[in-house]
């Protein structure tokens, strides 16, 4: 990732030293979550779910390229008593880190080509939940751009064709006014020999 996205990223995060709220679309998928095992927030910024994860029990790692957002993370799991593992890494070209994990969530950040191998760092059984707005939410919003945003029925398509069993697929002008998609699904577990 360009440096200027990295300093566009911190400036943010120093004009917000808040992590925010979870979003809706993810705590309403708490009933799939376990409240054990390891978590990655894959590019969380500020941490606001990587937050959420640790509070109900799991092992979080925040991965993002912002140091200014990683250390908001810090500071606010240090104040709520949560350990947090704060990761400074630019995915387009850093490894993800090692696995299994039983929870991988990638919430508003586009990488195509980091979706199987986010599905392969996971636990059997592990749950993987993904949260991207498409190109329908231009026609109410302006950002993020086209670059950024998934064709309509992409992440249903993708989905299919994964070791994946779907737990929740939604798409549509969901809760927080966005036009988004979201997959909630589980690694299929491997048959017993």
């Amino acid at each position: 990732m360009a440096e200027a996205d990295r300093a566009r990223w911190d400036e943010r995060y120093r004009a917000f030293p808040d992590p925010g709220e979870p979003s809706q679309l993810v705590t309403s998928c708490a009933r799939w979550l376990p409240v054990h095992g390891r978590a990655l927030d894959v590019a969380g910024g500020a941490g606001r779910h990587a937050l959420w994860l640790a509070s109900r029990g799991l092992e979080v790692a925040l991965t993002d390229i912002s140091p200014v957002g990683l250390e908001v993370a810090r500071r606010s799991a240090a104040a709520r008593g949560l350990a947090l593992t704060a990761l400074e890494l630019d995915l387009e070209q850093d490894p993800l880190p090692a696995g299994p994990w039983h929870v991988v969530l990638a919430f508003h950040y586009l990488q195509r080509e980091l979706w199987p191998l986010l599905v392969s760092a996971l636990a059997p059984g592990g749950v993987l939940v993904l949260v991207q707005p498409t190109l329908k939410n231009l026609e109410r919003h302006d950002k993020p751009r086209a670059p950024h945003l998934l064709r309509e029925g992409e992440l249903a398509a993708w989905a299919a064709g994964q070791p994946l069993e779907v737990l929740a697929l939604d798409e549509g002008w969901l809760e927080e006014g966005r036009h988004e998609a979201r997959l909630v699904a589980r690694v299929v577990l491997s048959p017993s020999p």
